[in-house]
């Protein structure tokens, strides 16, 4: 590595991009009660095979459990509109008390989820959320332009501030990997002009293949590309294995989001060099306590932003850190 990064293991450590989200970590509810354990609450998750979906779904059942709430967790196999949708259909008809969702686009649920709402059920957003704000009472996400600022940042001093960068992402209309990239961009743009950015690549499949083939494209087309970022998990995975497959491990510098384990083996590896990494048990947590004190008639928190981290392999092994790496299973 020819450039040293700014953010160490020590001043890279803690992101903390919002003020009081510790504060807000779902911690403040008093064990459960004869009341908490008549409530049901549902939660939705984006899809069942992302780690970053399992981690909120730990967290969000020890919080069920410390309250003493019934939650029930579904979610489709794939982060996809048709697969999500009758789960949401489905909410609308057994009325649960309340409805925690990570929504699998910003728009095309909307009609969905507002039958559900108006059906009685409170709705809170976790991660993802809708572009109807009349639609949910709290909506509990990290600060992903802010995350995309600091991956700019940190992939812009890696490459030296000069070279070329792709940028890959799922499909357009997520909230948090739009407003990813939109942070991403607007940093690069105003600290690095030195920097070309190529345009964004969406997998609207959600592919690790298809990822895959978008950086080994970006390779072949361009070859002084030396930079590139991953908006999520699934491109992660696929971004670093086209790079490994092109033999650029390590010249292609790699941005990630997210910090699934397999992204920690990565680090380990130097196939990618960064990853930003989300809370998503907290989220998960924090769902459930707004949910139930919406349910109270208690104040609920309607915006809360949870931190951020980045992960290098300067401090993947950190005490700090570990609470951000993504878990496979909830044992």
């Amino acid at each position: 590595m020819t450039t040293k990064l700014a953010l160490t293991a020590t001043g890279m450590a803690m992101l903390a991009l919002t003020a009081g989200a510790l504060t807000a970590c779902g911690s403040s509810g008093s064990g459960g009660s004869g009341a908490a354990s008549k409530k049901s609450l549902e939660l939705i998750v984006g899809t069942k095979s992302d780690n970053f979906y399992v981690t909120m779904e730990c967290g969000a059942e020890q919080e069920a459990k410390k309250l003493g709430v019934k939650l029930t967790v579904t979610g489709p196999a794939t982060f996809s509109i048709p697969l999500q949708k009758p789960l949401i259909d489905a909410a609308e008809v057994s009325k649960p008390d309340a409805l925690i969702v990570a929504p699998t686009d910003a728009k095309s649920l909307n009609s969905d989820l507002l039958k559900v709402q108006q059906a009685g059920t409170k709705v809170v957003f976790v991660d993802t959320s809708s572009s109807d704000m009349s639609i949910g009472v709290s909506r509990i996400s990290s600060d992903n332009a802010a995350g995309g600022k600091l991956a700019a940042d940190s992939l812009g001093q890696l490459i030296g501030g000069k070279g070329t960068v792709a940028v890959i992402s799922v499909a357009k209309g997520v909230s948090t990997t739009d407003a990813r990239i939109q942070g991403f961009e607007q940093e690069m743009a105003a600290k690095f002009p030195g920097i070309t950015l190529l345009g964004e690549q969406n997998d609207n499949t959600d592919s690790v293949s298809i990822a895959a083939q978008f950086i080994e494209g970006d390779i072949s087309a361009h070859p002084d590309l030396n930079g590139a970022f991953a908006a999520n998990v699934i491109t992660a995975q696929g971004v670093a294995s086209g790079v490994d497959h092109a033999g650029k491990s390590g010249k292609v510098k790699l941005a990630t989001f997210d910090a699934d384990p397999d992204q920690m083996t990565m680090l380990t590896k130097g196939t990618i060099q960064l990853a930003i990494a989300q809370e998503p048990a907290v989220e998960g947590a924090d769902g459930v306590q707004q949910a139930l004190n919406a349910l109270d008639g208690k104040p609920v928190t309607a915006n809360i932003a949870t931190p951020l981290i980045a992960i290098t392999p300067q401090n993947m092994n950190s005490p700090s850190v570990q609470p951000f790496i993504y878990k496979s299973s909830c044992g």
